[in-house]
């Protein structure tokens, strides 16, 4: 599956398949997929193929593949869902709001008077995310 994978990570799991996610998009080094928590419409996660539990553990050749996918997905998520910006955010550590502990970069599209929801609060159904997807991985 990774270089380096964890079997109790999440963000693994969701790599090797175990757990279903939206797929946006993948590469020989990242995966994009649907937060299935959003704090924005179109709202998703870059995450390495490779288990770092953030920033600091992570080797540079990942950090940089992770966001060369965040500016190629940024770039699709505001063309497809014409936001008016783009929202990204990575955080490191529970004392800076890190929830999954597996490196990963939030995309948030932003509209603008939309308010943005708190983090890791309200989950979505599939079925509200899945077109969003739809209009993100069209603009791809």
């Amino acid at each position: 599956m990774t270089e380096h994978h964890s079997d109790d990570c999440l963000f693994c799991k969701i790599i090797a398949g175990d757990i279903p996610s939206i797929k946006l998009y993948e590469d020989d080094r990242t995966y994009v997929f649907m937060d299935i928590m959003p704090q924005t419409r179109g709202h998703h996660l870059i995450i390495p193929k490779y288990h770092a539990q953030d920033f600091f553990d992570l080797p540079i050749d990942w950090a940089n593949a992770c966001l060369a996918t965040a500016q190629k997905m940024a770039i699709a998520a505001k063309a497809g869902l014409e936001s008016d910006g783009v929202r990204i955010m990575q955080l490191n550590g529970a004392a800076a709001g890190q929830t999954v502990f597996h490196y990963h970069v939030h995309v948030m599209p932003v509209m603008k008077g939309e308010s943005m929801a708190l983090h890791a609060r309200d989950m979505e159904k599939p079925d509200v995310l899945q077109p969003i997807a739809d209009k993100i991985i069209a603009a791809l």
